[in-house]
C-alpha cells in the first residue's frame, strides 16, 4: 500500500471520459476535501523543500490550483503558464505536438530572470508533452528548471521518464496503472 493511498482514496476515476477506454482520474473530489487537499499540498513542499527553489510554475489549468498552494507553502512567487492568448504584454511560448494537432504554452517575457531556480507543478503527468513543453519554455527563458511534482503519475503513459531524461528530478504522490 502506498504512503499516499489515503489521498488515492480521495481521487474519483471515471470511466470511459472522454472517450471509451479511458479512466479519467477526477482531482476535483480531491480539492472538495479540505484536510486532504491541505496534505497534498503539504506533502508535495516536502518533495521540493530545500532545493532552493524561487518560483513555482503551474502549467493551465489544474496545475495553478496545486502551484499557487505550494508557492504559498514555499513562500515562493507563482509563473503561470498559459494558453495562447491568455497574457497581455510582451511574452515567449512554445508550440508541442499532441496526439492530434499542436498547442501552445506561453508565459510572460520578464516572468522569470536568468538563473531562477523554478519547480514545475501540475495536477498530472501522462504522456508529458504538456510537461517538457513547459520546461523546454522555462529554460528558453533561463530558468533552472530540474525539478516537477505531481499529484498524479500515470507510468504506462511514460511521461515522468522523459522528463527524467531531460534532466528533471520527478516527484508524484499518486499512481494509477493504466489510462
Amino acid at each position: 500500500m502506498s504512503l499516499d493511498a489515503d489521498l488515492q482514496a480521495l481521487v474519483r476515476t471515471i470511466p470511459d471520459h472522454p472517450k471509451p477506454g479511458i479512466q479519467f482520474r477526477d482531482i476535483s473530489t480531491l480539492l472538495l476535501d479540505g484536510p486532504g487537499f491541505a496534505e497534498a499540498i503539504d506533502r508535495m513542499a516536502a518533495s521540493i523543500a530545500g532545493e532552493g527553489t524561487q518560483l513555482v510554475a503551474g502549467i493551465e489549468a489544474r496545475g495553478f490550483v496545486f502551484a499557487a498552494g505550494l508557492a504559498y507553502k514555499l513562500k515562493c512567487g507563482l509563473l503561470m503558464l498559459r494558453k495562447p492568448g491568455k497574457l497581455p504584454g510582451a511574452r515567449i511560448g512554445v508550440d508541442y505536438a499532441l496526439e492530434y494537432g499542436t498547442d501552445r504554452l506561453e508565459m510572460h517575457a520578464d516572468a522569470c530572470g536568468e538563473g531562477m531556480r523554478v519547480a514545475l507543478v501540475d495536477d498530472l503527468i501522462a504522456t508529458g508533452g504538456t510537461a517538457l513543453a513547459a520546461v523546454e519554455l522555462l529554460r528558453q527563458a533561463g530558468a533552472v528548471i530540474d525539478t516537477a511534482t505531481f499529484v498524479i503519475d500515470l507510468p504506462e503513459l511514460g511521461g515522468a521518464e522523459k522528463l527524467r531524461e531531460a534532466g528533471v528530478t520527478v516527484h508524484h504522490l499518486i499512481e494509477f496503472d493504466g489510462h
